[in-house]
């Protein structure tokens, strides 16, 4: 285990309710006992995650077969995902041009690399089908990620408030790329247990999987920014207190960016341009305006008719910004704000489909704290109408996004 030592003082330790931190040693039969208390806290959030995804799938499966198309397709092989399937089966390589007459070409270079190579070796081991594989890894993802945004918002307040995290994060409208061969569950589920590791000062372990999110998504630099920022917090504190910082924070340090950057330098060097991975972006649109592509979609929607697709971007860009002043007000551990920040920041500053913004603000778990302490503390029958009423707009905006609109989730 990494050495633990950092983020909180021990008078936030205790006040976060966070076990007694040892090191070194196999794992001990009470560390045992404490994983299998924590899966069963954990379960009721599972579950109800589970069960809205699966309705999900049933939903989206029953109008794909009423509209002659299969599921699995649907599912498995529309816009990234066909991607993400070819570079798994083939590798890096291929070049597809763009609109007749508009000299774009696009290449498979924009992708990080982690979930297709995912599927490639899952698919070599278990050789389903690399679909399959890309659902399976998708859906295990989501479980997992389920786990680590209840593990954060637990340990950042309890029980009750971690429940209605996860479950809020259930049935966002943008929820349908859970069950998707898309690379959002992988990313969240990377990032969500780096900032739980962050938060309980385990370093390594921090530094590891903020750099599977680096290597899995472009916005998963997100995840490195918030632990390298509670490594700062740690170091700064520690040189306050006189004491040291520790030998697993420093190796963080590094390894924590190391994916990220090594993709994008990887890009680089093939491209013969230390901006080689950016350039490749452009060709698809997608460059970082500081917000003006944002503000015109806004004046846009105000001007003229659009699409459910992009009047729900809107609202979920709007309420993302609203629910990151909340929880700033709210006092949530740095490192979350600055892996919100950094994700609000990525989605409002890009050029590419608008439509896209809530899929890119899907991983921004944190954002949702607020709510979720809201929903804790309020009367059983108004969750009981808020929920349900949340599920059945997730479950049919889902549908619509995966079947009927025609631009990208």
């Amino acid at each position: 285990m990494d050495e633990l030592d950092g983020v909180a003082d021990v008078d936030d330790a205790q006040r976060h309710g966070l076990p007694p931190l040892r090191s070194g040693g196999p794992p001990t039969p009470t560390r045992m006992m404490r994983l299998r208390a924590a899966l069963r806290r954990a379960l009721p959030a599972l579950i109800v995650f589970a069960v809205m995804r699966l309705t999900a799938v049933a939903a989206l499966s029953v109008w794909a077969v009423h509209v002659g198309r299969h599921p699995r397709t649907v599912l498995g092989m529309e816009w990234d995902s066909l991607w993400y399937i070819r570079i798994a089966h083939d590798g890096y390589g291929t070049v597809l041009p763009g609109p007749a007459g508009s000299g774009t070409v696009y290449s498979d270079l924009a992708f990080f690399p982690l979930y297709p190579a995912l599927i490639r070796a899952v698919g070599t081991v278990l050789p389903v089908g690399e679909v399959n594989v890309a659902l399976a890894l998708s859906w295990i993802a989501a479980a997992i990620a389920a786990a680590g945004i209840y593990a954060v918002g637990e340990l950042v307040y309890q029980r009750r408030v971690a429940v209605a995290l996860v479950a809020l994060w259930g049935v966002l409208p943008q929820a349908i790329v859970t069950t998707m061969a898309y690379t959002e569950s992988l990313m969240t589920a990377f990032a969500a247990w780096a900032l739980y590791a962050a938060l309980t000062r385990r370093w390594l372990t921090a530094g590891l999987l903020a750099s599977l999110a680096g290597l899995t998504r472009p916005n998963g630099i997100a995840a490195v920014a918030a632990v390298l920022t509670a490594l700062g917090m740690h170091a700064w504190r520690c040189r306050r207190e006189g004491r040291p910082i520790g030998r697993c924070a420093w190796p963080a340090v590094l390894l924590a960016p190391a994916g990220w950057s090594g993709y994008v330098l990887w890009v680089g060097a093939k491209k013969g341009s230390p901006g080689g991975y950016f350039a490749v972006q452009r060709r698809f649109g997608s460059a970082f305006d500081f917000g003006h592509y944002t503000l015109y979609m806004f004046k846009h929607l105000m001007l003229a008719k659009a699409s459910l697709g992009q009047y729900t971007a809107a609202a979920v860009v709007a309420g993302s910004v609203a629910l990151f002043i909340l929880s700033v007000l709210d006092r949530q551990p740095l490192p979350l704000l600055v892996y919100s920040a950094t994700l609000i920041g990525m989605a409002l500053g890009d050029t590419h489909f608008f439509t896209s913004r809530p899929r890119l603000l899907f991983p921004a778990f944190p954002l949702l704290l607020p709510i979720a302490l809201a929903l804790s503390r309020t009367r059983f029958r108004n969750v009981a109408v808020v929920m349900p009423a949340l599920a059945a707009f997730s479950l049919a905006f889902g549908v619509y996004l995966a079947m009927i609109a025609k631009s990208p989730p």
